[in-house]
């Protein structure tokens, strides 16, 4: 195997474990970065069927990952959590943190996402096609910015952030880990959103958001 090929896994095999293997291929075709061997899927519940006509297959669940991962064979794979859920995310990343295989999580851009300057993107994070990432920006590990996502100058993002299609995050946006914006959602300038907070789709952040609450409408109320 030529030494420019990393063999990847896929945590999860749901719409978005899949929207996942469609970036990995894209990576692929435009040539421009490591080239994946997608060996398969961890998942513990999946569509067989809808892998299959992906030419995919799930190699197992939890323990199956862990056990691959901890494996002196398997030492150059790399994964990445194709998981849409936050919390869900932080879970396993700590899982796999407390084996001492976190180090491994592999950062995924897709080559029709936007990166600008000095930016600082944590371990596995994943950016989809039309995402927009300016300047100055921290993105912290696991994070995501689905399709069309957008976050401008000097922004903070905690660990496991989701940031569903079409979000707007504005200059001088602080938001904690574990956070998830819904499709559409918009934060103007110079807020912030506390941890595990949800921002629902459509809302607009007008003023800063605590932690652990759930924000609706126009503007944003909890």
């Amino acid at each position: 195997m030529s030494s420019a090929v990393q063999r990847l896994v896929i945590v999860g095999a749901g719409g978005h474990g899949r929207e996942t293997l469609d970036v990995v291929e894209a990576i692929n075709a435009a040539g421009a970065g490591p080239r994946y061997e997608v060996l398969g899927f961890f998942a513990n519940e999946a569509d067989d069927e809808l892998l299959a006509r992906r030419g995919a297959t799930r190699l197992g669940g939890s323990h199956e990952l862990l056990a691959l991962l901890l494996d002196p064979a398997h030492a150059d794979v790399r994964y990445h959590l194709g998981i849409g859920s936050s919390a869900t995310r932080s879970r396993i990343d700590a899982d796999l943190d407390d084996a001492g295989v976190a180090d491994r999580a592999e950062t995924l851009v897709h080559p029709r996402a936007t990166t600008g300057s000095d930016l600082r993107l944590g371990p596995g994070v994943f950016l989809a096609v039309g995402a927009v990432v300016t300047t100055n920006v921290d993105l912290g590990r696991h994070t995501h910015l689905n399709v069309n996502a957008v976050v401008s100058h000097d922004c903070v993002i905690g660990d496991h952030v989701t940031l569903s299609p079409g979000v707007l995050v504005n200059g001088n946006v602080t938001i904690g880990e574990s956070a998830f914006l819904g499709s559409g959602a918009v934060v103007l300038p110079g807020r912030s959103i506390g941890a595990q907070t949800k921002i629902a789709a459509g809302a607009v952040v007008s003023t800063s958001v605590p932690a652990g609450v759930t924000a609706i409408g126009v503007p944003a109320r909890w």
